[in-house]
């Protein structure tokens, strides 16, 4: 059980000065403790003592209730591409407002998102629009057992597949498969999890077990790539599930519209079965997507089954297609399709993990910055490797190790580079949007040099 805030108590210089500098956010976890579990609303904002509370957002920054900004690596986390306020977006959603939020009825919308969809992405044959990520996950697994006739369904240790109960044993812990808290056991006890990159124990799952119905996979690898997947892993679990009669569903809720325009499917040349999409499809507001297969989502389809006589799979959900989502979501990939936001995200991505490497080298802290596309995570290595930040290859490293950040070091670290003024996730990555430019790179540069120089005065970091 969390203590109260006033309770907790350190001689981190850090956790003083920050502290100091953010009375209204401690007023308002506080204020929290008392009404939310933890005081917050999602795992991910967990941060000791309290976390940041933010007032307003432009571009590439944010601003907390105390007046302190703040250079914004968790960019919703992972949904805003473009940015926050995207002025194109912004007139969208402005416009959906002024018309309702709310019609319990279809509405134009509807179509025209789910045709900017299969523009970006040809072999979405039909979409089944959702209020999440999670939810979308929860209906592929679900067509996919309805299609087959099967009950197993293949993870991959590490992977986030959102918090419903298939999901839960493996991402963070229980990786042997056991139930986690609140699960009935024999949920898990239909998912196998595997290693990702183990071709030949891929092999021997399906040989073992005719029941697969599906595997589900983020296809850059665990955590958008902290644990980083080989395209050519991909192809093969491609066909190995097509071999077996299985489907394959590529989770590209963060990957979707952000590794290329028409997600990790078209960069990599895979074409799965089912795709679940959330973040950049609804532009940084509520909704999330099922797409793929028209025989397999016409498992929805009320005229199909009945043609068929089966019975069909029901799904109401109060906000799917919400009109203001679809608004935001329309115009965010009319971006996406006409523009170069793929590629000028990935390009400062790239600058910005460079620059931290080059900070890591002179700072001789043995940490190293990498990642995929338009996003970065540092390795804060807990195991103190030998490492030559500008040669690091993740690869190399176990999934364990690379998920493995050394905790207290971890939120140090978190408190240190928001006192300078730039907010990365827990894991200590970061998705870089657009938005981001030279002057960001800079700053966040600077501001992981003056982290590291904080925290060695702690005690935290070897000396180099």
């Amino acid at each position: 059980m969390d203590q109260p805030l006033e309770t907790v108590r350190t001689n981190s210089r850090i956790v003083a000065e920050y502290r100091a500098r953010t009375p209204g956010s401690a007023a308002l976890a506080r204020e929290a403790s008392g009404l939310l579990p933890s005081g917050i609303a999602h795992d991910g904002r967990h941060i000791e003592p309290y976390g940041i509370y933010v007032a307003r957002a432009e571009g590439p920054r944010k601003w907390d209730v105390d007046g302190n900004g703040y250079v914004d690596y968790f960019g919703g986390h992972g949904a805003l591409l473009l940015g926050h306020r995207h002025p194109e977006v912004m007139r969208a959603v402005e416009a959906a407002l002024g018309a309702g939020t709310h019609f319990g009825a279809n509405h134009p919308g509807e179509v025209r998102w789910a045709t900017a969809i299969r523009r970006l992405v040809p072999f979405a044959e039909r979409v089944r629009f959702t209020s999440s990520g999670t939810e979308a996950t929860l209906m592929a697994v679900r067509l996919a057992r309805a299609f087959t006739g099967r009950n197993t369904l293949v993870r991959f240790k590490g992977h986030f597949h959102g918090w419903h109960d298939h999901m839960t044993s493996g991402f963070a812990s229980h990786f042997d498969g056991t139930p986690t808290v609140g699960v009935i056991e024999g949920i898990p006890a239909k998912v196998r999890l595997l290693e990702t990159g183990d071709e030949q124990a891929l092999e021997a799952a399906f040989a073992e077990d005719r029941d697969i119905a599906a595997a589900i996979i983020e296809p850059t690898g665990a955590s958008f790539g902290q644990v980083p997947a080989r395209p050519e892993f991909v192809r093969a679990l491609r066909r190995v599930t097509e071999r077996h009669g299985a489907l394959l569903i590529l989770d590209e809720v963060v990957t979707g519209f952000r590794v290329s325009r028409g997600g990790a499917a078209m960069a990599f040349g895979v074409m799965p079965d089912l795709m679940s999409y959330a973040k950049i499809v609804a532009g940084g507001l509520p909704g999330g997507v099922v797409a793929g297969r028209a025989d397999v989502l016409d498992r929805l389809d009320f005229a199909a089954m009945a043609r068929v006589g089966q019975e069909k799979i029901q799904h109401p959900g109060t906000f799917n297609a919400n009109p203001v989502s679809a608004a935001a979501g329309i115009a965010t990939l009319g971006i996406v399709a006409e523009g170069d936001a793929n590629s000028r995200a990935d390009a400062t991505a790239a600058q910005l993990r460079e620059a931290l490497n080059d900070v890591f080298t002179e700072a001789r802290c043995g940490w190293a910055a990498y990642g995929t596309s338009s996003g970065f995570h540092v390795f804060l290595n807990a195991a103190e490797r030998p490492i030559d930040p500008k040669r690091f290859d993740a690869e190399a490293i176990s999934a364990e190790e690379l998920k493995l950040q050394p905790e207290r070091l971890a939120k140090r670290l978190r408190l240190a580079l928001l006192l300078q003024g730039v907010d990365v996730n827990g894991r200590i990555s970061g998705f870089v949007s657009v938005a981001h430019g030279a002057a960001e790179i800079a700053e966040t540069a600077a501001a992981f040099r003056e982290a590291i120089r904080v925290l060695r005065a702690e005690g935290e970091v070897a000396r180099g």
